[in-house]
C-alpha cells in the first residue's frame, strides 16, 4: 500500500518527526538533496551566532574564554563527533578538509617498501579521493600503476569478495568508502578491515555519505583510520571544517604534514622548532581551526546527540524503502534502481534514467531538489531529521507527473555547472 494515508499514519508513528520544525525548510519545497548539503537547524544557527558572540566579547581571548573557547574546539567537537562513527573520543578531532585530512594521512600512513608499494582503492570512489590517492603516489617517485582500483561488475556497487581479491602483497594501504556516493551501497567495514589486517595491509575509510545517516564502530573493528566531511548527513553547513580519526593504537605515529596545531597543548606557545606532538588524534592537525565554519557544527551534533544515530538509521531505512515502494507502484518499469534494494543502502536511492539530468531538473522547476550524477543518475536522500513520508509521496507523485506526461522535454538533457 503506498496511499497518501499510510505515509500519514507512517508521520504519526515517527518518533523523531519533531525534529523537522527545527530545520529551515523552504516552504512548498519538499528537499532531498541532503546527502549533498544538509538543511540549516536552528541549533546550528544559534551556534553560529555563539562563536560570533564570543569573538565579539573577547577579542584574542575567545580563544581561551567564553562558552566554547577556540584553542580547544576543534577537540571538544571531536569528542561529540566520536559516537556517531564508533571512536574513543580522543581518537577524533575535527580539522581540515575531506581531501586535505586523506592527504595527511596517507602521508602519515603510507610508507612504500621494496614490497609493499601500492595504495588499494575502489573505481567508484568519489574522485577527490583519487586525486588525492594519485598524488600521494606521485610523490613517492612511483608510477600512476601504483593506484590499485578494484573493479565493479555492474557498475554500480562493488562486492566484498572483489575488494579481498584485489589486497595481494604488494599493497600498503588501502582507502575504501563506507559509501559509495552514487549507489548508496553501504560496504562491509568489519570483514574488509579483518581481511585487509590479516594480509599486513593498513586501511582508511571515507565516512562522506555515511557519517550522520548509518551507525559506525571505528574502533571496534580496528579500522586504521577514516576522514569525512561534517556538510551532508551531518547539517554541518556549506564547506564546513571535516574530520578524521586515527585508532589508538597508532597514537605516537608522527604525522606525515607536521604543523603547530598538531602540537601538544601546552606546549603548542613554546613555539620551539621541534614539535611536541599532541598525544591523540590531535597530533594530525595542521593549521590554525577555522572557528566560524566549525561553529554551526556544534548545534547540529546537538540534535544527533538526542535524536541517537541508531534511530535515524532505522528512519532513514524506512524512508527509503517506503520511496522505492511508491516508485516501483506509481511509476512502474521506468527506472532502474542503481542503489541496493535491502539493508545494505544508504541513506539515498539511485535512480538511473537516460533522461535523468532533464528529469531533475523538472523535479527541481516543480518544488522536489533532487541530486543530478552523469551521465544518467538521480540521487534522492530522503532524511531521517527533517523529511517525511508525506513529502516522500508526494515527491513520487511529482516524479510521476514529470515521467508520464515528459513534462522533462522542456529542458536540455546535460547538468548544469554544480550537479
Amino acid at each position: 500500500m503506498t496511499t497518501i494515508e499510510k505515509a500519514r499514519l507512517l508521520d504519526q508513528q515517527d518518533t523523531l518527526g519533531k525534529y523537522a520544525d527545527e530545520f529551515y525548510k523552504k516552504e512548498g519545497q519538499i528537499y532531498l538533496d541532503g546527502n549533498s548539503l544538509g538543511l540549516l537547524s536552528k541549533r546550528a544557527e544559534q551556534s553560529v551566532l555563539t562563536l560570533l558572540d564570543s569573538w565579539r566579547q573577547y577579542g584574542i581571548d575567545g580563544w581561551t574564554s567564553g562558552e566554547h573557547p577556540w584553542f580547544y574546539l576543534s577537540e571538544k567537537l571531536g569528542e561529540y563527533c566520536a559516537p556517531l562513527v564508533g571512536a574513543k573520543s580522543k581518537e577524533v578531532v575535527l580539522t581540515g578538509s575531506t581531501t586535505t585530512n586523506l592527504h595527511q594521512l596517507l602521508a602519515t600512513f603510507f610508507k612504500p617498501t621494496e614490497k609493499r608499494n601500492k595504495i588499494l582503492a575502489d573505481e567508484l570512489n568519489f574522485p577527490s579521493d583519487l586525486y588525492a590517492v594519485a598524488s600521494q603516489i606521485a610523490l613517492h617517485n612511483l608510477p600512476e600503476s601504483h593506484m590499485k582500483l578494484v573493479k565493479s561488475e555492474d557498475g554500480q556497487t562493488i562486492s566484498t569478495e572483489a575488494i579481498i581479491e584485489a589486497m595481494t602483497d604488494d599493497v600498503a594501504v588501502a582507502v575504501l568508502p563506507a559509501v559509495l556516493y552514487r549507489s548508496g551501497q553501504v560496504l562491509d567495514l568489519q570483514a574488509i578491515t579483518k581481511a585487509a589486517h590479516e594480509r599486513g595491509i593498513i586501511i582508511g575509510f571515507d565516512l562522506c555519505h555515511s557519517i550522520g545517516s548509518i551507525p559506525h564502530q571505528l574502533h571496534e573493528i580496528g579500522a586504521d583510520f577514516a576522514f569525512w566531511c561534517n556538510y551532508k548527513h551531518l547539517n554541518g553547513g556549506p564547506g564546513s571544517v571535516a574530520g578524521l580519526f586515527v585508532h589508538e593504537k597508532h597514537f605516537g605515529t608522527a604525522p606525515g604534514l607536521a604543523g603547530w596545531f598538531g602540537s601538544a597543548k601546552e606546549k603548542q606557545f613554546d613555539l620551539e622548532t621541534t614539535i611536541s606532538a599532541a598525544p591523540d588524534a590531535g597530533a594530525y592537525q595542521i593549521g590554525t581551526p577555522h572557528i566560524l565554519s566549525l561553529a554551526p557544527i556544534e548545534g547540529a551534533l546537538s540534535i544527533f546527540a538526542e535524536a541517537g544515530i541508531d534511530a535515524v538509521r532505522e528512519k532513514s531505512l524506512a524512508l527509503t524503502e517506503y520511496m522505492m515502494e511508491c516508485i516501483m507502484h506509481e511509476i512502474p518499469n521506468t527506472f532502474t534502481f542503481g542503489n541496493p534494494l535491502d539493508e545494505t543502502r544508504g541513506g539515498h536511492l539511485f535512480l538511473v534514467h537516460d533522461e535523468a539530468a532533464r528529469i531533475c531538473k523538472a523535479l527541481k522547476e516543480n518544488g522536489v531538489v533532487p541530486d543530478f550524477r552523469a551521465p544518467n543518475g538521480i540521487r534522492l536522500a530522503p532524511v531521517a531529521l527533517y523529511n517525511s513520508f508525506e513529502e516522500v509521496w508526494h515527491a513520487v507523485q511529482i516524479l510521476k507527473d514529470i515521467v508520464f506526461n515528459k513534462t522533462y522535454e522542456n529542458h536540455e538533457n546535460k547538468r548544469d555547472i554544480i550537479a
